[in-house]
């Protein structure tokens, strides 16, 4: 059997930045063991596979090359982008269902940004901070907070974000979350690094999924709902996030790095 494959660097406008991830249309799904196999062996990551259920609606799934991943924001952006521009080339507006956080609407918007809504999972207090938190970052967080899918260092000074070094080890026995560190910024709003050695790798180059949760955060401390963030991982990468009530709106751009066909 030969599938399409895409390769797309998204959260930048030029190839070698942002966050890599593979893309895969499909007209019926695989079976689960063939979709990991794939993500596996592209070893980028996040791959997602996407089923066209109408014109303007696709189921998706996204694989880590260690497992399948209940949310992935910027391989949602990279399938959009191979969406709008190979598959459904006079559409600006679609839709993905997923099975974990709901259907996604994503739609084109100026200057070749891509934007997406994504619920509002703004992180809350915990009572204790775990010691694996405390053992597992080089330089002890202000706070802690929680949301479904990370714990949150908060941090009030960003050099703190640049020179923080995890501790994999003890990070890795908080599975099933993953650790965010973020501040607030002299240049952007606020920025961020994502450790996530439990659930697929060492530090996530652009983790789009997580600024549904740190967007809430910050605008509720800096009193604004329109934000610039910055990813500072060694490829980097820019999100532009608006704050509603249920839902954040997180837009940034794509660019196609590959484009080839797989046998399997």
């Amino acid at each position: 059997m030969k599938l399409k494959l895409y390769q797309v660097d998204a959260f930048s406008d030029k190839v070698f930045g942002g966050n890599y991830a593979g893309v895969v249309i499909l007209d019926a799904w695989l079976s689960d063991a063939l979709m990991q196999n794939i993500a596996t062996e592209n070893n980028v990551s996040e791959t997602a596979f996407a089923k066209r259920v109408n014109e303007n609606t696709y189921e998706i799934r996204w694989f880590s090359p260690m497992s399948e991943i209940d949310f992935c924001g910027h391989a949602t952006l990279a399938t959009a982008y191979v969406i709008f521009r190979f598959e459904n080339t006079l559409k600006e507006k679609i839709t993905f269902v997923t099975k974990t956080v709901g259907d996604l609407k994503v739609s084109k918007v100026e200057n070749d940004y891509i934007q997406m809504v994504f619920p509002n999972r703004k992180p809350k207090e915990i009572a204790v901070i775990p010691s694996e938190i405390t053992g597992g970052l080089s330089i002890a967080p202000k706070e802690v907070m929680l949301n479904q899918q990370a714990y949150f260092a908060i941090y009030d000074n960003e050099e703190d974000v640049y020179n923080v070094s995890p501790n994999l080890e003890e990070l890795k026995k908080l599975a099933p979350y993953d650790v965010v560190v973020t501040a607030p910024s002299s240049t952007y709003d606020f920025v961020s690094r994502y450790f996530w050695p439990a659930n697929g790798g060492v530090e996530d180059p652009v983790t789009g999924s997580i600024h549904a949760g740190l967007a809430p955060f910050w605008a509720q401390r800096l009193g604004k709902d329109t934000l610039v963030a910055f990813q500072a991982s060694s490829r980097g990468g820019i999100l532009t996030c608006d704050v509603l009530e249920e839902h954040v709106m997180v837009s940034g751009q794509a660019v196609l790095y590959l484009q080839g066909e797989i046998e399997v």
